[in-house]
């Protein structure tokens, strides 16, 4: 329909401007301590302890190539919790929340991104912002590691005695 929208989060990501849309978002976090990575490296910048279970931490940045892994993000970044808790992604700033008419949104061609990550061009004002596809942005053997990680993150912890029933 020619009056559609969809609400896409605007995020600064190492000085680029990208989207993502807002349905695959939970909430927007400020960024805490995190919680070093078992054998981390590359993007995967820690865990984030969220009711007692470590949540994966994907810095965008080097996933998309605008920043070398371990550079870190600023004084004003942000985490992104997705929709179902699995993961959040570390950004720069998240921005703003943008309606943007279904007018506005062009679909990308899949093979012009790793792994079609950027779903479509975002017409907005005199620019066009890639509006990015959460499901893939990591690879399978990518997301597959990211889990294998988190599995051990939380054995670790569970291993651990509870302070408050101590």
């Amino acid at each position: 329909m020619a009056g559609e929208t969809t609400a896409y989060l605007m995020l600064d990501v190492a000085g680029t401007v990208c989207a993502l849309p807002r349905e695959a978002v939970a909430e927007v976090l400020p960024l805490p301590e995190l919680q070093a990575a078992p054998a981390s490296g590359g993007w995967l910048a820690g865990f984030v302890n969220l009711g007692g279970r470590p949540v994966p931490v994907l810095d965008l940045a080097p996933i998309l190539g605008l920043r070398e892994a371990g550079a870190g993000a600023g004084l004003y970044a942000h985490l992104i919790l997705a929709r179902d808790r699995s993961l959040a992604w570390l950004v720069d700033r998240v921005a703003d929340l943008a309606l943007v008419p279904a007018s506005a949104q062009r679909p990308a061609d899949p093979a012009a991104s790793l792994n079609g990550c950027v779903a479509a061009g975002l017409a907005l004002s005199d620019r066009l912002v890639p509006a990015l596809d959460p499901e893939r942005l990591l690879t399978e053997a990518e997301q597959a590691r990211v889990e294998s990680l988190a599995r051990a993150a939380a054995s670790r912890l569970s291993a651990l005695p509870d302070p408050t029933t101590a």
